[in-house]
């Protein structure tokens, strides 16, 4: 499919025991080489598919950013850290096909929303463990899932204290979606960006960009500022942006209200950033 400033082409990029997965390429028109990013959706993790993150990806490519938008597996077919490993494996099916898709060379990122956000943090925080690198890429085996960069909108970057949070609010959606990802609390414990940081555990510590909402009614008040403070006493460096009054999702509640084109016209500065400093150093 053709649309003003890209086109769009769909892909198989891992076939696993329950079904194909597919994949959603937005490509952008004119002359590369390409920054590019694997968009991971939300969803409570068990909700929504690629076209989720829509709004964001299509700007994405119409801005010059070749995007991978993919599904994964979720439940009640699977549950932690299943879906993180298919990620972790798109991850890698993209810098595999970075030369033929024009993308410049170490120039792949990832972006996420929600809990989408929480499973790509995962990766980028920890891109070779093996809970998540466990799948094959047939010829990449000489490929990892490290990322140049990150993204994450309004992420689940402390699972566990969003779900102690429902709990105690008796939010009986949200909990029922966390007991269908995670096998216990120790799983969110392990599968924590927040803890991971806290423990000296983070492998890699890619520049990263969080947008975050003060009316967020989905996570802890907290959840961003402490991730970011965590993430700079770790010694890497992440960029807070905080958007006043502003729900979960709010991007995609309301996609012509100027904080949503704001939004989006900061995760493209930021990712046009990277490109610039790469092409640099």
């Amino acid at each position: 499919m053709t649309m003003p400033g890209f086109t769009t082409k769909d892909v198989v990029f891992h076939t696993p025991p329950q079904g194909p997965l597919e994949a959603t390429l937005y490509l952008p028109e004119g002359d590369g080489p390409f920054p590019a990013v694997v968009s991971v959706h939300g969803g409570g993790w068990s909700g929504e598919t690629r076209r989720a993150n829509v709004i964001f990806d299509q700007a994405m490519a119409a801005a010059g950013i070749v995007v991978m938008a993919v599904d994964f597996r979720m439940p009640p077919a699977c549950r932690y850290p299943v879906s993180v490993g298919d990620i972790n494996l798109a991850i890698r099916w993209l810098k595999l096909e970075a030369p033929v898709l024009d993308i410049v060379p170490g120039l792949v990122g990832g972006f996420g929303t929600s809990s989408g956000g929480h499973q790509i943090f995962l990766n980028a925080l920890c891109p070779d463990d093996p809970l998540y690198a466990a799948e094959e890429l047939p010829g990449g085996q000489s490929v990892d899932a490290s990322l140049a960069f990150v993204v994450g909108c309004w992420p689940v970057v402390d699972p566990l204290a969003r779900y102690r949070m429902v709990v105690e609010r008796n939010n009986e959606s949200l909990v029922a979606r966390h007991h269908a990802f995670w096998p216990d609390e120790a799983a969110m414990a392990d599968g924590n960006p927040q803890m991971i940081l806290e423990r000296g555990a983070a492998a890699q510590l890619p520049p990263a960009l969080v947008i975050q909402g003060t009316a967020d009614q989905s996570l802890t008040p907290d959840m961003a500022s402490r991730f970011a403070a965590a993430y700079h006493a770790a010694g890497g460096a992440l960029e807070l942006v905080i958007f006043d009054g502003q729900p979960h999702s709010f991007v995609a509640q309301a996609p012509d209200a100027e904080d949503s084109k704001r939004a989006i016209e900061t995760v493209i500065r930021f990712v046009k950033r990277q490109a610039k400093e790469e092409v640099l150093f």
